[in-house]
């Protein structure tokens, strides 16, 4: 029997109902299952990166081919989705969400099939080229299905903690999965398991997330999409050419200046199109803004971790792979247990100001503390404590950063905002890689030069170029801390940003 009392908390309830419908548009349907989808989605972009490399050695072996074939297996992959990124998110925005997750899953998983059969290191080198490109229209249909499926703060606030917490710990889960299949299975099936991934993921897609497109929809820029994908692909490639053959190549030179010319043009091109393939409004607020450097910064320092740390406990540690992988867990969990208190109490109290930077801070003193390794340091005391810091630190940045980097944005706007957040962090990933690679390798050159070559110079010539890399990954995360604190808007965020008449070109 309903009584007065609870007929009043019923129109109170449906009233407040109105009003939220009225502010944030109704409700999507089964907006718990988008998360799990586009979360699958993107954890099989970000463990992709990690997940092979752990195999190449096997695939090597496998298939016989050359070093610098070896290199090119990460490099298609970095080459085709950095490049075409933007192109991706435009995509989403222009066709529907939906239709652009599902076309990514597909072709992510039929290329991922194509490199799992390979033959040959051609053939292999040409799936994982095609993982890139469908990748790069999968990442920011994910991200942008989130974010105009969950429009009320507090909601937003608890699905971009599970979504932020898993881009960032996929690095580490891929790490850990490419061990486990390559010393049970083989190489293969690093590549096969995105079928698994991908067929559960693209059954959700199918079955609860709408596709919403424009109703007067732009044409696509085409002078602007020529200059961002040739001008992001000489830049991927400049630095990957520097990884390679250093920074003396003049191979990496004209690239890395003709691509920063095009991205030049493109950005003076942007402020003339009717249709912009970026509109400047994206990233010329401030927090947006803020975000996509944020993440640029820490694509560039997390790999210090990933790839140096990884180096030392299979070399120095003598772990095996799997043993590797699971030594990175606690990170992950930190990172999960960070993700969830800075966007669900913190970013909605405060705002980013003071989190994204605390997680830079950490990262940089995580960093910092792995220069103390030495030969016989052991991984509970030594290498545990600042992983956890890490871990830690990573949470406060990842979840905050992409929470941020999409909020406000217009509708039409949220796949190519998505897409910013993707491409600066991989353009990001590609400087820190070759530049902390070339960093490391001087400095191992360096301390064995006039010393007797031994087995114990060798291990104390790697170990020190270790240090190097995580001191410069330190220095990259000092330096986001510096411009996260300026640029972030001090308070919790409310309201359209960019109603707020704060949008500043960056």
């Amino acid at each position: 029997m309903t009584t007065p009392a609870d007929g009043g908390t019923t129109k109170s309830q449906a009233a407040q109902q109105a009003a939220e419908d009225a502010r944030y548009g109704p409700r999507v349907a089964h907006e718990w299952m988008i998360l799990g989808v586009v979360s699958l989605a993107q954890l099989m972009v970000v463990l992709d990166v990690t997940v092979v490399t752990i195999a190449l050695p096997s695939a090597q072996q496998d298939l016989g081919f050359s070093n610098a074939s070896r290199q090119w297996i990460v490099t298609a992959y970095a080459l085709a989705f950095g490049s075409l990124l933007l192109v991706g998110g435009r995509f989403a925005d222009l066709f529907g969400r939906r239709t652009a997750l599902i076309g990514g899953l597909v072709g992510f998983g039929l290329a991922s099939a194509l490199a799992g059969i390979a033959p040959n290191v051609g053939v292999l080198i040409g799936g994982r080229a095609l993982q890139g490109m469908f990748g790069a229209l999968l990442a920011p249909a994910a991200l942008s299905a989130l974010t105009t499926t969950f429009t009320r703060p507090a909601e937003r606030n608890r699905a971009f903690a599970v979504y932020g917490a898993v881009a960032g710990a996929g690095g580490a889960i891929g790490l850990l999965l490419g061990g486990l299949l390559t010393e049970y299975l083989n190489w293969r099936w690093t590549l096969f398991i995105n079928l698994l991934i991908a067929a559960i993921a693209l059954l959700g897609a199918l079955a609860y997330v709408p596709n919403h497109r424009p109703e007067n929809r732009p044409s696509l820029d085409l002078p602007g999409t020529a200059y961002a994908c040739t001008g992001l692909f000489l830049l991927v490639f400049g630095f990957s050419r520097a990884e390679a053959k250093g920074w003396s190549s003049p191979q990496s030179w004209v690239s890395l200046i003709i691509g920063g010319v095009l991205l030049v043009v493109f950005v003076w091109w942007q402020r003339r199109a009717a249709h912009p393939l970026l509109p400047l409004r994206v990233p010329g607020e401030r927090n947006r803004g803020a975000s996509y450097l944020g993440m640029f910064v820490t694509g560039a320092g997390i790999f210090g971790v990933f790839l140096f740390l990884t180096y030392y406990m299979q070399q120095i540690l003598t772990y095996s792979p799997v043993r590797t992988g699971l030594a990175f867990l606690p990170m992950v969990a930190m990172l999960m247990i960070s993700a969830q208190i800075a966007t669900i109490s913190l970013l909605p109290k405060v705002g980013p100001r003071p989190v994204v930077p605390l997680g830079m801070l950490l990262g940089g003193i995580g960093m910092l503390w792995l220069t103390r390794l030495d030969l016989t340091s052991t991984y509970p005391a030594h290498v545990l404590p600042p992983l956890l810091v890490l871990g830690f630190g990573l949470g406060l940045i990842f979840a905050p950063a992409m929470a941020m980097a999409t909020y406000g944005v217009r509708a039409d706007d949220a796949g190519v905002a998505s897409a910013m957040v993707n491409t600066c962090q991989q353009v990001g990933g590609s400087i820190g890689v070759a530049l902390l690679s070339t960093l490391a390798a001087s400095a191992a050159t360096d301390y064995a030069k006039g010393k007797t070559p031994s087995s114990l110079v060798t291990a104390q010539a790697n170990l020190h170029s270790y240090a190097t890399a995580y001191r410069w990954s330190a220095a990259f995360f000092f330096v986001g801390t510096v411009i996260c604190f300026l640029l972030y808007r001090w308070g919790a965020p409310k309201g359209d940003p960019e109603e707020q008449n704060a949008a500043v070109p960056m």
